[in-house]
């Protein structure tokens, strides 16, 4: 079982940045590729960015090539999401994710593990 805890949210205006941190326990974590989401209001749930269970590989939606990056650090059993040149289309309340594979994925029912999610909110 892997239990995740996103933190790092908050308030930013537009152009600013944001890191959000994914939490990880459970055994399983070291061999789980990871997910980021997003839901803003009235859309649905949906894809971000994901990396492999060995941080080589990422997957991100066109919309955040470039100014997104996600990494993981496996010492410490923590995913992270770097945002950039934020903008208000990405305030949402953002979902970190494990699925019970090592390749990542954009497709969000091939996860199995969720956050209870954190608000970012850009301003203009």
């Amino acid at each position: 079982q892997v239990q995740l805890v996103e933190s790092g949210g908050g308030l930013v205006q537009a152009g600013g940045s944001l890191r959000l941190s994914c939490a990880a326990s459970g055994r399983t974590f070291s061999s789980s590729a990871m997910g980021w989401f997003r839901h803003a209001p009235g859309q649905e749930r949906e894809f971000v960015a994901a990396i492999s269970w060995t941080g080589g590989g990422t997957v991100y939606t066109d919309s955040v090539k470039g100014r997104f990056s996600i990494s993981r650090d496996k010492a410490r059993n923590t995913v992270y999401l770097q945002m950039n040149s934020l903008t208000p289309v990405d305030t949402a309340v953002y979902y970190c994710a494990a699925r019970r594979f090592r390749y990542a994925s954009a497709h969000l029912s091939r996860y199995n593990h969720w956050g209870k999610g954190n608000q970012i909110t850009v301003t203009s």
